[in-house]
């Protein structure tokens, strides 16, 4: 008797009867109760996370870590002290915005940035002003000033390194102050004081405000620079650094294009 031959490729039959086993396996179905369990237990366990992270004490803030102090006229304490109950309960309901804006209230601190820590820290980091002038008032204290022009400390002595600013007045400056300010003169003494370079900058003991096209510096190694008028202060800083390479006891950067020195 001749064998029967199966129709179509090799391996056809076991195709077939795979798929057959495929269209008749039983399949999960959810009925609708199935879905409504599924739902209220998925919005259990969101509502207890959101409990846990918002409400609850689990995540409370712990701690507030400061960055970027670079001396001890500015504390973390001080920081601390500022962030106040902003920094109390859970770490996911600090308002940082607010937060930043009590930080950047605090005189010495020019910027802050506040973020979370996760899981009990709030972190805060501050960008200190750093005096370029100590303006000397006429109660003999010293009001720092920043390179922005603002005023942010008063001590009765002037930072290390710092140059002073005094007023100093011809009498054609006295004169002349409802054109030209005291304030005015002040903000231009201070604007010469922080385009100095670095090494000038402590070199320079005092700036002397004469008038507002008369301004010198005295050197604390002894030796002076008159720099004339706060106009072009980089290009006259540039000129003074070169100058200062020959010793001399004066220096006149006035006319950058013309300076001088002698003795």
């Amino acid at each position: 008797m001749a064998a029967a031959v199966a129709d179509g490729p090799p391996g056809a039959g076991a195709y077939q009867d795979e798929e057959e086993a495929e269209e008749f396996a039983p399949r999960l179905r959810l009925s609708r109760r199935g879905f409504t369990v599924l739902g209220v237990l998925t919005a259990g366990v969101l509502g207890t996370l959101s409990w846990l992270v918002f409400f609850s004490s689990v995540l409370d803030v712990r701690s507030i870590s400061v960055q970027g102090l670079r001396d001890d006229r500015l504390t973390a304490e001080q920081v601390r002290r500022a962030v106040g109950g902003l920094g109390d309960g859970p770490l996911a309901r600090v308002d940082l915005a607010d937060v930043e804006r009590r930080v950047k209230a605090i005189p010495r601190v020019a910027d802050a940035e506040v973020w979370r820590g996760w899981p009990h820290t709030l972190r805060v980091k501050v960008e200190q002003r750093r005096p370029v002038a100590a303006v000397k008032g006429e109660d003999g204290q010293f009001t720092q000033v920043d390179a922005g022009g603002v005023s942010f400390a008063t001590e009765p002595t002037a930072p290390a390194g710092v140059p002073v600013v005094e007023l100093q007045l011809s009498q054609q400056a006295n004169d002349a102050l409802e054109v030209i300010t005291r304030q005015q003169l002040v903000q231009g003494a201070v604007a010469v004081a922080a385009g100095l370079p670095e090494d000038v900058a402590k070199r320079a003991g005092a700036v002397l405000v004469h008038s507002y096209d008369d301004i010198q510096l005295q050197l604390s190694g002894g030796g002076t620079v008159r720099w004339g008028s706060p106009d072009r202060t980089e290009r006259k800083a540039r000129v003074l650094t070169a100058l200062m390479r020959q010793k001399a006891a004066n220096y006149d950067v006035s006319v950058p294009e013309a300076p001088a020195l002698s003795g």
